[in-house]
């Protein structure tokens, strides 16, 4: 497992033993979000300090930094082929960085508040934002222009994710609701509801059929993506849950909370 936190380190973690593994210390202020890069031996971070930085985890070493002055940047993501990087800043761009040479190649505008989240497509030909101005955006990573903008969230959209078969996306909002959108018409499917606070996380299970979500309200949902139903609520931590993963075969989650604890579940 790889965390980000606000107290402006990374660090690496043995699921199996829960101990921490590696420690990266670089950054000068908030860690958003950390990822690792496909391959699994580097993590890629985002900070408040308004640097992405890569990391290599057999040395531990700051392998690359890339510098935007003040401006926070909210999110960070690997293209499959782990060559780019895309980025969600504070100053409404999304923005795109060749790995090996640390140049930026790409400007995506078009939100008009803070670009919140960031991830390329199963294939990588497409990007998918979400923004403090309550749209989520589709993107032709080549060409750089918008195929599409899903409106209907009555708050900030704090994450939007692909579906695993690219048929679909799935966002959060502080609106407290789970949206579901179908990418070939840009219509919304459905909306998703039970958090009674901000939900700050949601992703698709490997397998499509189920989506997990973390809220505000301190709880972890789990919800069949076909029928919009709620399967499971998943209770334990204290303050607000800020974010949740799935293991690539689906049977454990992991989840992170500013009560400063990540907890492992199993399904």
């Amino acid at each position: 497992i790889v965390s980000a936190s606000y107290d402006h380190t990374v660090q690496i973690w043995d699921v199996a033993s829960r101990k921490q593994l590696q420690t990266f210390r670089e950054h000068t202020d908030r860690v958003f979000a950390a990822r690792f890069l496909p391959d699994g031996h580097a993590v890629v971070s985002c900070s408040d300090d308004g640097t992405i930085r890569l990391w290599d985890i057999d040395t531990g070493n700051e392998v690359m930094k890339f510098e935007n002055g003040s401006n926070k940047i909210w999110d960070v993501n690997f293209s499959p082929d782990g060559r780019y990087i895309v980025a969600g800043l504070q100053d409404n761009t999304i923005r795109l960085w060749d790995v090996h040479s640390g140049i930026e190649i790409k400007r995506l505008l078009g939100h008009s508040r803070p670009v919140l989240s960031t991830q390329f497509s199963s294939d990588g030909k497409m990007i998918v934002s979400s923004s403090n101005d309550k749209t989520i955006s589709m993107w032709n990573v080549e060409s750089g222009k918008r195929l599409k903008q899903f409106k209907g969230h009555l708050g900030g959209v704090i994450r939007a994710k692909f579906s695993p078969d690219g048929k679909f996306i799935v966002s959060c909002s502080l609106d407290n609701t789970i949206r579901l959108w179908d990418i070939e018409t840009g219509t919304e499917q459905k909306v998703l509801k039970g958090h009674s606070n901000h939900v700050n996380d949601v992703q698709y299970f490997p397998d499509g059929c189920k989506i997990i979500s973390c809220s505000s309200d301190n709880t972890i949902g789990l919800w069949n993506a076909k029928s919009g139903d709620r399967i499971q609520t998943l209770e334990g931590h204290s303050q607000a849950v800020r974010c949740v993963d799935v293991s690539q075969n689906g049977n454990t989650i992991t989840s992170c909370s500013t009560d400063r604890k990540i907890r492992i579940w199993g399904l």
